[in-house]
């Protein structure tokens, strides 16, 4: 009862439980601490930490970049012949010693469909003469090197098959006086000495192999 005499419907003695209610708070159930106003029932939830990773999930998600990627080197190489040297036309080259007209310009009779894939083909002038030299790889996957210069052949030798190269045993090969000569190791070499060339097979592939491209010659 109030001071008019008036009863208030509530105990004088009871708090108001909205009065006590902090602003921007919500009261709840007379246990539960009060709710931020607006949140709702649902908790946000919790981004899992980056280190909740298991070590599997990483394998596995590596597998999947790794895959592709070693798929297609297998292709590179199996299928496209990644690993093979580039063929290279050796004609332009050839045409070009015999238009400086040098020293006579021979020609091998082999190429790719012999099994002889010629890989690099250089023709240069310098102060002591001129120089044509084409690569290959031998058919039994030797490399070889075919080279016709007209720089005097005493110091032209020692610089392509080093100084301690020595003339050894002869070898008559289609008509030509070739001699085999020592070179570095695990190579050897056919030399042709001519009053205006000198001729230079060197490599690792076999002297059956060397002899077939000396042979070649035209």
């Amino acid at each position: 009862m109030d001071a008019t005499g008036q009863e208030t419907g509530r105990p004088a003695s009871a708090p108001d439980a909205v009065d006590r209610a902090e602003p921007g708070l919500v009261a709840s159930d007379d246990d539960a601490e009060p709710v931020p106003a607006g949140s709702g029932d649902r908790a946000k939830p919790v981004p899992a930490a980056r280190g909740d990773r298991r070590p599997r999930d990483m394998a596995i998600s590596l597998l999947v970049l790794l895959l592709p990627i070693a798929a297609l080197f297998v292709l590179h190489r199996t299928f496209l012949g990644g690993d093979q040297p580039a063929v290279v036309d050796t004609a332009p080259t050839i045409a070009l010693a015999r238009s400086a007209g040098a020293f006579p310009v021979a020609e091998p009779a082999v190429g790719p469909a012999e099994g002889w894939r010629p890989i690099r083909a250089d023709f240069r002038r310098a102060d002591d003469g001129a120089t044509l030299r084409i690569g290959y790889v031998s058919p039994g996957d030797g490399g070889v090197q075919l080279v016709q210069t007209s720089a005097p052949a005493e110091r032209f030798l020692p610089a392509e098959l080093t100084g301690a190269a020595r003339p050894a045993e002869p070898a008559g090969i289609a008509g030509r006086d070739w001699r085999w000569y020592s070179t570095r190791p695990g190579e050897q070499a056919l030399v042709l000495l001519e009053p205006d060339r000198t001729v230079v097979i060197v490599g690792d592939a076999s002297r059956a192999e060397l002899t077939e491209l000396a042979a070649s010659l035209r």
